[in-house]
């Protein structure tokens, strides 16, 4: 089950916070080995994940400008400075600097649910390769859905990609697009037009099969 109550989350960073927590608690029980596992994110491991989630907690939206023009305005290279600057020598180092930034409400220059999107779709991340679920909220998963939709690829979205389908979830009331059908869970929904392609196998319809195929 992909996720928990159906209440409408108001406060986005209460929301952030509560995930920011389970995700601590979680990775308090991993060995060295598990945080050295390869993640859905491309290229990281766990334990980069967890360096690149307390990084963006930490940043500002000055910081975020500051940053970007250090890494000669490439988003990737941007993130792989975040990721070295806050993996530690150590997992127990590292988890304490995302701990010390649980708290945070600073934020990119980005629309403020971007930071629900990066807790759910980097907690899965995180959580999948080691066979650990999380329950999230209902609304938290359709209001990252909704942003990513209509977020140029450029931005970090999917609205390119999404545009010839119609996204449906068999889980909550949502429903985007006009185009080829794609079915499922809310949460598998979103990982998939995030470029997790483990979570195709939860999908249905002509657009599933759309996005199955080799970009």
């Amino acid at each position: 089950m992909a996720m928990g109550s159906p209440e409408r989350v108001s406060d986005v960073w209460s929301i952030v916070h509560t995930e920011r927590a389970a995700l601590i608690h979680d990775l308090e029980g991993l060995d060295d080995k598990q945080w050295e596992q390869p993640s859905l994110c491309e290229g990281w491991t766990v334990h980069d994940v967890v360096a690149h989630l307390s990084d963006s907690a930490r940043t500002t939206r000055l910081g975020f400008v500051v940053g970007l023009a250090r890494a000669r305005f490439d988003f990737h290279r941007q993130n792989a400075h975040g990721v070295a600057r806050e993996r530690g020598d150590s997992p127990r180092e590292t988890l304490a600097r995302l701990r010390r930034a649980a708290s945070r409400t600073s934020t990119p220059p980005a629309p403020l649910d971007s930071r629900i999107v990066e807790q759910v779709v980097h907690g899965e991340d995180i959580r999948r390769p080691l066979g650990l679920t999380r329950l999230y909220p209902r609304d938290a998963v359709v209001r990252a859905i909704r942003l990513q939709a209509r977020t140029p690829a450029s931005f970090g979205g999917a609205k390119e990609l999404v545009a010839p389908l119609r996204l449906t979830a068999t889980d909550a009331e949502v429903s985007i697009g006009d185009g080829l059908e794609v079915t499922g869970p809310a949460l598998s929904l979103l990982l998939a037009i995030m470029g997790r392609r483990v979570a195709l196998n939860d999908l249905d319809g002509q657009g599933a099969d759309a996005l199955r195929r080799p970009a």
